[in-house]
Parts: C-alpha cells; structure tokens; sequence
C-alpha cells in the first residue's frame, strides 16, 4: 500500500511540474502579441551554429553553452496582426520575430545597443548587404572618440567589422533611419543592452535571416 501510494504522488508531482512549464513558456510581447516557446532539440542547434566556412570571411562556431537558449534560434508560437514574412523586433525583450503562417514565428535572440532604442515604428528593408562596410555614427564617435574616430571614414567588410557577416538597412518614407539589423562576433552580447550598435544577431542568425528575406520586407519595430 505505502508503495502504492508512493507511486500516485509522483505522478501527481510530475503532472504538475509538466503544467508548470508549459505556462512558464507562455509570455506577453508587445502588449497583444502572445507568444509561447518550444526549444529545438540540441542536433538543431549545434548545426545551426556550426562553423561556415563557405563564407567570404570565416564563420566561427557558436558556444551555445554561453548562450541563455532563450536567445537561440527557435519556432514559437506567434500570435500577431503581421503577416507571414513580416519581421517584428522587441528591443525590449532582446528578441526578433520573422512572422511564419499559422499562428507561427521564427524567433532570434538580439543584442539592442543605444542606436536599436532611437527607432519605433514600421520600415521596410530597402537594402541588404553581405559583409557590409561600416562607418560610426557622429553619436557613437561623441561618446566614445577614442574607439570610434579612426573608423571616421569607414571600415571595410571582414571579421573585425561591428556589422559582421551580414546587414539589412530599415527605411521609411524613403529615408534612411539609420536602424540596422546586423550580424555580431560577441554572442555574449546576445540579450543584452550593449553601448553602441543597433539590433545585433549571432552571425548565424542574420545569414539565415537574410536568406529568408527579400528587399521590401515589412520591419515594425517595437
């Protein structure tokens, strides 16, 4: 009997520990935007952020050990106003959102730096670039000039470039904004506030990004 009784108060604990975690995955995003998380399995991710060395400039691997796997690529549930093939961020919440059909959404952990915050709106994505070519902006040169003044006039595309492997440049009303969304090689960056920069991705990410993505793709900032 003591056996018994043993057993149904596992099951009991089990059961409610299974119902715990469902609800801890359910999240509020954007006021009305609900979302839910379902984490990839670990052959997903270790693909995913394997080493590219197909790239013009080598891609290393990810350590997703140092990674929290909020911020890992995953499929959630989405539920939104956009539709699919829209790109939402939450600067916020440190994510980016490419809005998928049937209530789904392909989710990115960001890192948000100072210029991420000067933007909220909608924009489209007029240009795209590979390795882009990177000039700081007279904010960034202000604040920091010993960093940033020899970079005055540009850096070119390579592995030490803050923009990493890849960028898509946010316009509106046929302006630029000056909001880019942008590759990285500091993944410990991910999910945090960082000094400088606008919306940074694991490299991995962005070229996958970017690959799903046409020019004239809708962006609404949050």
């Amino acid at each position: 009997m003591l056996s018994s009784a043993f057993g149904r108060g596992l099951r009991l604990v089990v059961s409610a520990c299974a119902l715990s975690a469902v609800l801890a995955g359910c999240s509020v995003t954007g006021g009305t935007v609900a979302t839910a998380s379902f984490m990839p399995t670990a052959p997903d991710i270790s693909s995913h952020y394997a080493a590219l060395e197909s790239e013009k400039f080598p891609v290393d691997e990810v350590d997703t050990s140092h990674v929290d796997p909020l911020f890992l690529k995953q499929t959630v549930t989405y539920r939104s106003p956009y539709p699919a093939g829209t790109i939402v961020v939450d600067p916020h919440k440190r994510f980016l959102y490419l809005v998928q059909k049937d209530g789904q959404a392909i989710r990115y952990g960001v890192g948000v730096g100072r210029e991420g915050l000067a933007f909220a709106g909608t924009g489209i994505v007029r240009e795209k670039r590979e390795w882009p070519h990177w000039t700081p902006t007279s904010a960034m040169i202000a604040r920091e000039p010993e960093r940033y003044r020899k970079w005055a006039k540009g850096m070119e595309g390579g592995i030490g470039n803050p923009l990493g492997a890849r960028a898509l440049y946010l316009f509106k009303d046929g302006k630029d904004t000056r909001y880019r969304i942008h590759g990285t090689t500091e993944p410990d960056s991910i999910g945090k506030a960082v000094s400088s920069g606008c919306i940074r991705m694991m490299n991995q990410d962005v070229i996958d990004l970017y690959s799903r993505i046409p020019l004239g793709t809708k962006v609404v900032v949050l």
